[in-house]
């Protein structure tokens, strides 16, 4: 028996107002959430074609040997970006003309795998051995509207087709518990003579692979408490009618380990560098899992994969305006100072499910709408637009020798809560810095938070 793909209604409908336009395809892509049971569909988007590609897709003779892999991965690759956790694209559409309909099979199983391998490559984190490996593949007639629904292995390149069950659900937008939490970044990268001759780019997620591993490892509080893992996350919410009935996001706090334990000995190394890389800052995380059944463990997984994909996302879209625009690198003897780009939040219509992009503080409200609308095909409004995080002065110093004045977070807190970004901080040729991995015994465990 194959999995079974429950699917919003409004998806539906979606797929079917989809007009070819004279062209003999149309692909895109398919998100929502996996569980073990069954996955969830909340959200369709057509892949946007380029200009060329849009010309020649016009032929008759069009094949679909002639499907953009590169511009649909990347596609996938600025949408997961738009995801928070516990989302994923899920995989993959295509609508094709009534003479093409036994052509796709072929350019359906490589998308799948194309798109996934494309996004695995920039994750901080990997799938568990306990989650679903399937990732689907939808085929619509656009004449017939006839629907093919079928899944592949992605750990099996050579997987065959298995059929899948696709089935439309009304109200599946509404059926979703939020998870919030804002989380403190003190990441310091030293960068030794080798490395240093590394791009920005590599150095800085080299330094994101080990922070990972601190977040992966960390206790997380849900609303409080420290629940079991395998326990039910409503569990001691009220009830009515027999449902626990949630209106308010669960908080979220990470309290992350600062000493080994005795069990994880390590060696005292010294290591000569020439710079290093600091990520200072505070980022809002979201997470959404569907509401039946959530298990505390699929909450937690969901809220360290957003932290991850938020902090990574950031450093990724700076290197790209870097590149983009062209920006000059600065001399060795001076520090570069940049300023993350910040968290800009939309609700789905008619769900409590948020989706997210990123603004540069010269970004206008109207260039954020109009990124949502190319890359998601779905029209927002400018005032339903949420921005999370705001750019806070305080954050940013010129000082070429005071680290402390580059943020006020960890000293003197204002009464009130400053939401701020990340600021990554650069610094060159700060003399020799002996980078010591301590040698710890000790029998407790420290924690220290995280959050606020």
């Amino acid at each position: 028996m194959g999995r079974t793909y429950i699917v919003e209604e409004n998806v539906g409908q979606y797929l079917l107002n989809i007009n070819l336009q004279g062209k003999a395809f149309v692909s895109g892509l398919l998100i929502g959430q996996c569980s073990s049971q069954k996955d969830y569909v909340i959200l369709a988007a057509r892949t946007p074609p380029k200009e060329q590609q849009n010309e020649n897709l016009k032929h008759s003779k069009a094949k679909l040997d002639n499907l953009d892999e590169e511009w649909a991965t990347e596609h996938a690759n600025q949408v997961s970006r738009m995801l928070p956790g516990g989302l994923l694209v899920l995989g993959v559409f295509i609508i094709t003309t009534v003479e093409m309909e036994n052509d796709f099979q072929n350019a359906l199983h490589r998308l799948v795998f194309a798109v996934e391998k494309s996004m695995n490559k920039k994750r901080l984190w990997n799938f568990t051995e306990e989650e679903v490996s399937e990732r689907v593949t939808l085929h619509i007639c656009s004449s017939t509207k006839k629907i093919l629904c079928r899944t592949y292995d992605i750990h099996d390149p050579k997987s065959s087709a298995k059929p899948a069950d696709w089935k439309y659900q009304s109200g599946l937008l509404t059926s979703w518990l939020s998870l919030e939490c804002t989380v403190h970044i003190n990441i310091h990268i030293p960068l030794s003579t080798t490395s240093a001759s590394y791009s920005l780019e590599k150095n800085t997620k080299n330094g994101l692979a080990r922070w990972a591993k601190q977040i992966e490892n960390s206790v997380y509080l849900i609303n409080g408490q420290v629940k079991a893992e395998d326990g039910d996350l409503l569990e001691g919410q009220k009830k009515s009618r027999g449902n626990a009935q949630v209106t308010n996001p669960f908080d979220v706090r990470v309290l992350t380990q600062l000493l080994l334990n005795s069990d994880h000995r390590s060696t005292a190394t010294v290591q000569i560098c020439s710079g290093s890389v600091n990520l200072k800052g505070a980022v809002k995380c979201r997470a959404y899992i569907h509401s039946s059944k959530p298990k505390v463990k699929d909450a937690v997984q969901a809220v360290k994969r957003d932290i991850l994909n938020t902090v990574a996302d950031r450093c990724e879209i700076l290197f790209e305006d870097l590149l983009l625009n062209e920006i000059p690198e600065k001399k060795d003897s001076e520090n570069e100072f940049h300023i993350l780009p910040h968290r800009v939040f939309v609700p789905i219509p008619g769900s409590t499910v948020m989706l997210c992009d990123y603004k540069f503080g010269d970004e206008s409200a109207e260039e954020i709408r109009d990124h949502f609308i190319e890359m998601l095909d779905h029209r927002i409004q400018i005032e339903d637009l949420e921005i999370a995080e705001e750019i806070n002065t305080a954050c940013v110093s010129s000082s070429m020798n005071t680290e402390a004045s580059l943020d006020n977070t960890d000293d003197e807190q204002p009464k009130q809560p400053i939401k701020t970004t990340i600021v990554l901080k650069i610094q060159h040729n700060i003399g020799v810095i002996a980078a010591f991995a301590v040698v710890v015994i000790a029998a407790g465990i420290s924690f220290h938070y995280f959050s606020d």
